[in-house]
């Protein structure tokens, strides 16, 4: 198993290129079940739950061929229905292949989902909302199996605005012989970037990036090529990094505006940012305390909350963060505890008095974001941390510790 040793404290400088958005690829791939023509994807991260897509896309029969940075997809040649427990145990996004098998072979049996242990994020709204286009579903022996003769267009209302469920939704309605819509659907830019990528395969999919999206039925698909969109969350960690250490860097390959919201409420904690469309400065920055609530976008992301935790112990002042999202996604809190960070739990809320000397001590990731939060707080430590349990790291996070060194961190990988 592999571990990670941080050499604290350090300054970073440079630029930072960031990678495809994990969150935009993964229904993407669950979308290439869709056609029988050839996809192909451009700058796949390499990644722990992209490959884990990939080959339950392979068992499903599709045909995938790599040649440089693109990625080819054939799914002429599927030939499975099932979406097996070995495969699906390890990620939440598994799920994501139901609307896509449903619409394109009118069957699906999928393992109910596995992945970081955060909170029950239940897929009642995937199933529900899927019987009301017409399938029928039932749960037996930890398989969601479903079956639909002929998807129904139909109006639909999210009783929350989950991403996954308006993803899921949307690929199961684009073969509707009809006009099918979602209304209070999620406002992720990932959800964006998955219509974007299916009208131009030839869906007819408009209200992008609001909260009704309407879906007029297709017959088929065409080849398309297509690239994702740069991945926001890592973006805000080497942001929320380069604060913490009092560093200059530049982020480039993500557009700004999928940050506004981060990058506004670091500004009023006084943090020195500047943006183009798609690179985003940061300078050496003095920051005082902040008041955060976790919100759906185009509010603060649940996903950058732990990095946010790990800033605020290096801020002047106190810190009061919400989590609204996921109920137990302060996991990481004991491990900074560890490093010496002043935080106290009150149910929802975070406490973080900034300032605290934090040392360097073994400490242990316990989710994904986690365990960016870790090494945000490592970086400003006096000595080794040694960060253990990093295979949660490499499901989001592509080539960190080559990144960070690139910034002048001092982050090694050994094998224990």
């Amino acid at each position: 198993m592999d571990k990670l040793i941080i050499t604290g404290p350090c300054t970073l400088s440079g630029s930072v290129r960031i990678s495809r958005a994990k969150n935009a690829y993964l229904p993407i791939l669950a979308a290439v079940l869709l056609s029988n023509k050839p996809i192909h994807l451009k700058n796949i991260p390499e990644l722990q739950d992209i490959k884990t897509m990939i080959k339950l896309l392979s068992n499903l029969g599709v045909q995938v061929s790599k040649n440089g940075n693109i990625t080819t997809f054939d799914a002429s040649t599927l030939n499975s229905h099932e979406a097996t427990y070995d495969l699906v145990k390890t990620m939440r996004a598994s799920i994501f292949v139901l609307g896509p098998l449903l619409a394109r072979l009118g069957k699906a049996k999928v393992s109910l989902p596995g992945g970081c242990a955060i909170g029950t994020r239940p897929i009642d709204l995937h199933l529900t909302n899927l019987e009301k286009l017409g399938c029928e579903i039932s749960l037996h022996a930890g398989y969601v199996e479903a079956h639909v003769k002929k998807m129904l267009p139909t109006s639909l209302t999210l009783a929350f605005p989950s991403v996954g469920a308006t993803e899921n939704l949307i690929m199961a309605s684009v073969f509707t012989e009809g006009v099918t819509t979602i209304d209070n659907s999620a406002l992720e830019p990932e959800i964006d970037d998955l219509a974007h990528f299916l009208n131009a395969m030839g869906a007819k999919i408009t209200g992008i990036g609001t909260q009704k999206i309407v879906i007029e039925g297709v017959k088929s698909f065409k080849e398309v090529t297509y690239e994702a969109i740069g991945d926001r969350i890592e973006a805000a960690t080497y942001l929320m990094a380069a604060l913490a250490t009092g560093s200059n860097i530049t982020i480039e390959g993500v557009k700004s505006r999928h940050l506004q919201f981060v990058i506004d409420v670091l500004k009023k904690m006084g943090a020195k940012i500047e943006t183009t469309e798609d690179t985003i400065q940061v300078f050496k920055s003095e920051l005082t305390g902040c008041q955060i609530d976790t919100a759906p976008f185009p509010g603060f992301p649940t996903d950058a909350q732990a990095q946010m935790i790990a800033l605020c112990t290096q801020v002047k002042g106190i810190s009061v963060i919400t989590e609204n999202i996921f109920e137990n996604r302060f996991m990481h809190v004991p491990e900074l505890i560890r490093l010496g960070a002043d935080i106290t739990l009150k149910g929802k809320l975070a406490i973080i008095e900034g300032g605290a000397p934090l040392s360097a001590a073994p400490i242990m990731c316990t989710d994904l974001r986690a365990s960016a939060a870790l090494i945000i707080a490592a970086l400003t430590t006096t000595g080794d941390t040694e960060l253990q349990r990093v295979y949660h790291l490499d499901r989001g996070y592509e080539k960190l510790e080559e990144k960070f060194s690139q910034l002048g961190a001092k982050i090694k990988r050994v094998k224990e």
